[in-house]
């Protein structure tokens, strides 16, 4: 793990040396003398804290601290007055200008060291409670707030986001009457990049789709030109994606798909379940990659199920993934519920080494109806703690 950079600013050499010396045993360490020298070590790298004393020649620590909060890029870096000048007044102006603790001459270095560390782990956590806010923003962004209404079919859809995971597409259009083009993907990363990426490329997918739909209905052919665009557009020139794109017609109960990498998805029945295995090369390697379509009629009372790897990797009590073996046998369990997406995800869940996912999970069930068995389907909310039943399609 990175260590915390921390910035000196004091103007007595000894001091200054001293503070270096203690404090750069636990953190990266850089000094100034004064407040214009802090600036240069500033516009150098920005450090995670700053300590600094208040009378200093050129410019003391009043005027750095001013300027410190004329800057976007520096105005929330945690900043400690360390004076000999003990006066209430000079203590309140720092307090008033954003200063987070005031330390005055002299001190125990012991007990310096104890609120740095303090500061610093306060820091983090709200930085955290933040990243956590605007990756839960991201998602929500990332997923419609309704599905297809079409009689003789039943869908549940989970999207169940973590605060650290990764960046989970989802998305449906109506490209023309009575057909439904699904977006399902997956940008590879962790936290709040793969989400900022995600939701880029998600508005790729779709102008790409719109631009397309003069000319042709072929997923392959639409997965090609996204390809294309990901490959030549320098901002995203590092950034891979798997996705799934589905043309679903419910008139001719037909499933055509072109997969580019993604996890690959399962068809079940009353027969049973089983891997749709074909799958292309992953977004974003290869600017020539070939993308190709295949189709599935879904027969009465059979299902296609995607995921993303949230799901496929998951780890189990015996320390194993899940697994494509294992998604595959939790999807024929979970057949024939009233909810086989929530029976599905509580026992993956019931089996596993923890209690929740450690990755964003994404699922989305299709079923065609038997004509018996035809009635109200439940239509689910994009997340898990919003489910509820929806109207009649039948």
């Amino acid at each position: 793990m990175a260590r915390h950079s921390i910035l000196i600013v004091e103007d007595e050499h000894t001091l200054r040396r001293l503070l270096e010396y203690r404090l750069g045993m636990l953190y990266d360490v850089r000094t100034a003398s004064n407040g214009l020298e802090a600036i240069e070590r500033l516009d150098e790298e920005l450090p995670n804290l700053i300590i600094s004393d208040i009378m200093m020649p050129k410019m003391d620590g009043f005027a750095l601290q001013a300027k410190l909060q004329e800057r976007k890029d520096t105005r929330n870096i945690p900043f400690i007055f360390l004076t000999a000048k003990a006066d209430e007044a000079s203590k309140l102006k720092g307090l008033r200008t954003g200063v987070d603790d005031y330390i005055t001459k002299p001190f125990d270095i012991d007990g310096l060291l104890s609120r740095v560390e303090r500061l610093l782990e306060r820091t983090a956590q709200f930085q955290a409670q933040l990243d956590a806010k605007i990756g839960l923003d991201f998602s929500k962004k990332l997923m419609p707030k309704d599905l297809p209404d079409v009689a003789g079919y039943r869908a549940f859809f989970r999207s169940d986001p973590r605060e650290h995971g990764g960046g989970d597409i989802f998305d449906w259009t109506e490209s023309r009457p009575g057909t439904y083009l699904i977006t399902i993907g997956d940008v590879m990363g962790k936290g709040l990049q793969a989400k900022f990426y995600a939701f880029s490329f998600l508005g790729y997918i779709r102008s790409t789709i719109h631009t397309m739909l003069g000319t042709t209905n072929s997923p392959a052919e639409m997965m090609k030109r996204v390809n294309q665009i990901l490959v030549n557009d320098p901002p995203l020139e590092d950034t891979f994606a798997s996705l799934l794109l589905l043309r679903w017609e419910p008139a001719r109960n037909l499933v055509t798909y072109s997969n580019a990498g993604h996890c690959r998805p399962v068809l079940v029945g009353p027969r049973g379940a089983e891997i749709v295995s074909h799958s292309d090369m992953i977004l974003g390697l290869d600017k020539g990659a070939e993308f190709k379509d295949t189709s599935i009629v879904l027969s009465p009372g059979s299902a296609i199920v995607t995921y993303t790897d949230g799901l496929l990797e998951q780890q189990m009590e015996g320390g194993e993934q899940l697994g494509e073996d294992g998604v595959t046998d939790s999807i024929m369990k979970a057949y024939g519920t009233a909810d086989p997406v929530d029976v599905l995800l509580k026992n993956v869940l019931e089996d596993s080494s923890d209690n929740e996912f450690s990755d964003d999970i994404l699922l989305f069930w299709l079923e065609r109806e038997t004509t018996r068995d035809r009635k109200t389907p439940r239509w689910f909310s994009p997340y898990a703690e919003g489910s509820e039943s929806g109207k009649d399609t039948a």
